[in-house]
């Protein structure tokens, strides 16, 4: 108990945004519960209803709830964004990691397929994926991560050049270290604390690439309740139902506002001169 006192103390913006992170995911699980009604029953002759005690956001076009919507958006904007960012996190510093450590000729083919990625603007190249493969949320998922993963790539081959020449990794190979050990015991949690930090911060801005996929119509496509999806649904009735716009965006706001301090204070947490 002592500890988690000294380390609350020692880290109050941390574990402020953690709770607050933590709470924008219990709304995500606990949407059923939280929900006022069906977020998919249209009711036509509710249809663009302003917020009132039956429903606090109001309606959208379908009569639908704009309240429950939202929760249930939660949902499903939060699993896509943690989804991408496991994906991306995973595949590109696994493939930095073997590029870096290894050199050559397969340093060099991950650098320049990473180059080639970095040459198109990202928004663009995973619109154009995402138009190929088909409109729907896993689709752009899937564009995105195609996009995206070259950041962690090149961030963990940076890493792992800075310790390849170590004395420690030169001792290990020479002591019979397999190959495998060295990555996963050396290389590895050399570069996951930097990951993890720009991991944490780069859920709101997935976030924000999956809604506007959604908004321009390549990502999730009705009746699936996605606050991009929900924009661009409100943005016909931008001045006669500003509320089909205003809640949405707010949603997104606020949880990438989270998830982005969450991660500069998790780089606090995680930097040794704080030590």
């Amino acid at each position: 108990m002592e500890k988690i006192r000294a380390f609350i103390k020692k880290n109050p913006g941390f574990c402020v945004f953690s709770l607050l992170a933590l709470a924008v995911i219990a709304v995500a699980v606990f949407a059923p519960v939280l929900a006022t009604h069906d977020p998919n029953e249209a009711v036509l002759a509710n249809a663009v209803q302003p917020p009132s005690a039956e429903h606090w956001f109001g309606t959208d076009r379908m009569g639908r709830d704009l309240f429950s919507r939202v929760l249930y958006g939660a949902r499903t904007s939060l699993t896509a964004s943690l989804s991408l960012v496991g994906i991306i996190m995973v595949a590109g510093t696994f493939l930095g990691i073997v590029a870096g450590y290894f050199g050559g000729v397969l340093d060099a083919v991950i650098m320049r397929i990473s180059d080639m990625m970095i040459s198109f603007p990202g928004m663009v190249l995973a619109i154009a994926v995402a138009g190929i493969m088909g409109a729907n949320l896993a689709n752009a998922v899937i564009a995105i991560a195609i996009v995206s993963w070259t950041k962690y790539a090149r961030l963990a081959r940076s890493l792992v050049l800075k310790i390849r020449s170590r004395d420690y990794i030169a001792a290990a190979r020479v002591t019979g270290s397999k190959t495998s050990h060295i990555l996963w015991q050396y290389m590895l949690p050399n570069a996951l604390p930097t990951i993890l930090i720009t991991g944490a911060t780069d859920i709101g801005t997935m976030m924000l690439e999956i809604a506007g996929l959604s908004f321009l119509g390549f990502g999730a496509q009705s009746p699936t309740a996605e606050w991009g999806l929900m924009l661009n649904e409100g943005r016909a009735y931008m001045t006669a139902a500003p509320w089909l716009m205003v809640f949405p965006g707010l949603a997104i706001f606020i949880t990438v506002v989270v998830f982005n301090l969450l991660g500069g204070s998790l780089r606090d947490v995680l930097d040794p001169r704080n030590e």
